[in-house]
């Protein structure tokens, strides 16, 4: 379900068909909601959706519901909390604030403030439907005339229901209305052929000279009652757009041109008429002029034809504009180029059929002429040359209702050019707004392919004639403004509906007209749950009268264990305090002004956990919770596991588990830093399971919280194992049950017991072993000896080598012989 229709469909049922404000447990009802899912929702949504949405609507509570379901519906209601002193300040601070007119609503000390609140929240302190005062949005149809079939001669034909509307909105708060279009059949039809007639257009215009008739005859198509007519334009009469010498104002043409007319900008030729033969006839003397550059004043020619509809001839009819040309167009600001800097402004210049103000105004802008484009219903049909063709599809985009042609060379496929766009412009209804003003907005959807998202306009194509569609209009007032009125209606038809807009920012509390009611003690009078005192009397209840006492004690009967005047959050007025508003929202009440609806304890940063009421410091709780806090559920659903609350090992608070020491949350079950329970109990098993050990007498009395089961082989991966006496090994496996010392053991059958010594290969090892150390001694010694010995024998060989005698030749002892050298002789 579009989130689109929900919220409007929510608010139309709010509203009612005639338009009248209903409460939205009334809007809710079964038959209501089926009206909801057959009108808006798609037939696959069921009826339940339609029952949740009136239900959101009511401000229940739905956590089942997707918040992509109406999201604006299921946003969070608020009430800013500013300086309020009356009904009439309290609606206007937000669109969610009301005020209850309830008596005695306000404790005592309490400012008036805290009648302002959200609905719900008023509701929940005790205040009743009838005594909460919030305007709704809400419309009236003041003129609903049902739409025409087709279009008399002599009648006025109704295409859009209803026509006008009055709208009373509370800011803040939108208003949904849905309205109704349907094209008629033979509806009247304006065409006027604006004509380019520079230079190059010349072969162009002499295929429009006899256009007359096929235009006729294709209008005659759509409906009998058409009319045509013609205007032409080239540029402004200054250089550099034209020549100036006045020869070439005259004949801006080539000089072998016989016929031409002299340079202008526009000029009206033919007021809309439904004679083809005169239309002819008077085309048929139009001759072609020229100019200097490309671009041509074609926005001069269409804003003049645009606004000056009495000298054109516009009726009551589909207005459409022929716009032909073979070149661009120059914009505001180019008239620069010519010294010409002021503004368009949008008004008619046409003096004697020629546009007057040409050379003194700049051209318009392209917004300035989709504005008056728009407001006169006119709807351009741009007839152009392939080459220029791109530059108007953008052209196109800025001016809704616009639809481009290209033509042909010689324009001889103007009329089929302008069947074609007639057909895609009429197809198209685009609806609008004119005259918003300021502080108002508006939204559109429609029941059309795509239309289901809101946006600034509503659309929708391929529309025939007698095809109706509809749109919603979704209105929001910013603040609260005087009356004011705006139009909307679909671009390129004369209708409109009319909304005139009235915001709601007073309140009718419908009081008694009593100056001396009982409820403000005789002395004043009841206004939307408040006393207005008469003269020299005050308080709540006009229950003081001034100068009866003196300053001193009234001051002093405003403080609080003498303390501070009314704790310095209120003022003394006659001896009573009247506490202010909080500056954070609070509500600051009591006798002296001690008590607040916020100093209560915060339980995860939330005022009573959420699941209380602060009432001057302390917490209320609602049903079901407990604490300082309200942080304690009245429960222990999260401490239970099965039939057993935190496994008997902890006590359950808060709907928490307070374990003993060393066991662990949420369920006390496990205790990773305890002692393993395989020795604690070993006494117990080897009684139980083997009926022997200390506990052998007593087993039943001193085991009695030990369950116990005997299998022949443990599955267990690490069971326990303990000595016996005997030294036999007991092995079993431990779970612990619910409770303290509470066990269940199963125990495995069979002992292990360790085999008797084998005492031969005791004493056979135990002499061998003598044996061997003996002999690895002597081994040992030998080896010692030996070693010794060899170093001995190695210096012995030392020293033997140092006494074996030397050869010496003694100094004393002379050879008998002596041989002599002769120096002469040569060896030969």
């Amino acid at each position: 379900m579009a989130p689109w229709l929900c919220i409007s469909a929510v608010i139309l049922l709010m509203a009612g068909e005639d338009g009248e404000s209903k409460h939205p447990s009334e809007s809710c009802s079964v038959t209501s909601q089926l009206e909801l899912c057959a009108r808006f929702v798609p037939p696959k949504t069921s009826s339940s959706r339609c029952s949740r949405t009136c239900r959101a609507v009511r401000g229940e509570t739905l956590p089942h519901v997707p918040t992509s379901l109406c999201p604006a519906v299921l946003s969070k209601e608020e009430c800013p909390k500013t300086v309020v002193t009356s009904c009439k300040d309290c609606i206007r601070t937000g669109p969610f604030c009301a005020w209850c007119k309830k008596l005695n609503f306000t404790k005592q000390g309490e400012p008036d403030a805290t009648r302002c609140d959200t609905t719900e929240a008023l509701r929940s302190r005790g205040c009743e439907n009838d005594d909460i005062v919030s305007p709704a949005s809400s419309y009236t149809k003041l003129s609903d005339r049902p739409l025409s079939r087709g279009s008399g001669q002599n009648e006025d034909p109704v295409q859009l229901q209803p026509q006008a509307v009055r709208l009373n909105l509370r800011p803040g708060k939108p208003v949904s209305l849905r309205f109704r279009f349907r094209r008629v059949e033979d509806y009247p039809v304006d065409l006027y052929y604006l004509m380019d007639l520079s230079y190059s257009m010349k072969d162009d215009l002499e295929n429009v000279k006899s256009l007359g008739k096929d235009l006729m005859k294709a209008l005659g198509q759509i409906t009998k009652r058409a009319r045509i007519g013609f205007g032409s334009f080239v540029d402004k009469v200054a250089l550099p757009f034209t020549n100036t010498n006045p020869a070439k104002v005259q004949k801006p043409c080539p000089e072998d041109e016989r016929v031409c007319q002299p340079a202008f900008g526009y000029q009206h030729v033919l007021s809309l008429t439904d004679q083809a033969e005169e239309f002819n006839q008077i085309v048929s003397m139009q001759s072609i002029s020229g100019n200097l550059d490309s671009p041509e004043g074609g926005l001069d020619a269409i804003m003049q034809a645009a606004v000056c509809g009495n000298k054109i001839g516009w009726g009551d009819s589909t207005r459409l504009l022929v716009f032909a040309t073979d070149d661009g167009f120059h914009m505001a600001g180019d008239g620069k180029l010519a010294a010409i800097l002021e503004p368009n402004d949008g008004q008619c210049h046409l003096d004697k059929s020629i546009y007057s103000k040409s050379s003194e105004m700049d051209y318009p802008s392209v917004g300035q002429l989709a504005q008056k484009l728009a407001e006169n219903n006119i709807q351009p049909i741009f007839a152009v040359t392939q080459n220029v063709a791109p530059v108007y599809q953008k052209l196109k985009e800025m001016i809704p209702k616009s639809e481009v042609g290209v033509l042909s060379k010689n324009s001889d496929n103007v009329v089929r050019l302008i069947e074609t766009a007639y057909k895609s412009l009429s197809s198209n209804v685009i609806v609008t707004h004119e005259n918003l003003p300021e502080d108002i907005k508006v939204t559109y959807t429609s029941n059309c392919e795509n239309g289901g998202v809101p946006g600034p306009r509503g659309v929708c194509n391929n529309v025939g004639i007698g095809k109706e569609v509809e749109f919603v209009v979704t209105v929001t007032a910013d603040k609260c403004t005087k009356e004011q009125s705006f139009q909307i209606g679909p671009l390129g038809f004369r209708e409109k509906m009319n909304i005139t807009v009235v915001t709601e920012c007073e309140c009718v509390c419908r009081d008694p007209l009593n100056k001396n009611d009982p409820a403000c003690g005789g002395q004043g009078q009841v206004t939307c749950g408040t006393c207005v005192c008469n003269k020299d009397f005050v308080g709540q209840r006009c229950e003081c009268r001034m100068g009866d006492k003196n300053e001193r004690d009234l001051r002093e009967a405003c403080r609080f264990n003498n303390g501070s005047v009314c704790s310095n959050l209120g003022d003394c007025v006659c001896g009573l305090c009247q506490c202010h508003a909080g500056e954070d929202g609070r509500n600051i009440y009591g006798r002296f002004c001690e008590c607040d609806d916020r100093s209560c304890p915060l339980h995860h940063n939330r005022l009573c956990g959420g699941n209380g009421k602060c009432d001057c410091g302390k917490c209320l709780c609602h049903q079901g919770y407990d604490g300082e806090a309200c942080d304690c559920k009245k429960s222990d659903e999260a401490c239970r596991k099965g039939t057993s609350v935190c496994s008997g090992r902890g006590n359950c608070t808060c709907n928490i588990c307070h374990c003993l020491p060393g066991y662990k949350r949420p369920f006390c079950e496990e205790c990773p830093g305890c002692p393993s329970p395989c020795g604690k109990i070993a006494s117990c098993v080897e009684c139980l399971g083997f009926n022997s050990g200390p506990l052998k007498e007593n087993c039943n009395s001193m085991c009695s919280k030990v369950k116990h089961k005997v299998v022949e082989a443990l599955t267990d991966k690490k069971p326990c194992r303990w000595k016996r006496s005997d030294n036999c090994w007991m092995i079993y496996s431990v779970k612990e049950l619910d409770g303290i010392d509470n066990y269940d053991v199963t125990i495995q059958k069979k002992l292990e017991c360790p085999k008797p010594p084998d005492l031969a290969a005791i004493i056979g090892g135990s002499f061998a072993g003598v044996a061997l150390i003996g002999l690895l001694l002597l081994l040992i010694l030998k080896g010692i000896i030996h070693m010794k010995d060899l170093k001995e024998f190695r210096r012995f060989e030392n020293e033997k080598k140092k006494a074996k005698w030397t050869n010496a030749d003694n100094p004393l002892f002379k050879t008998a012989t002596t041989t002599v050298q002769n120096p002469n002789f040569s060896g030969d």
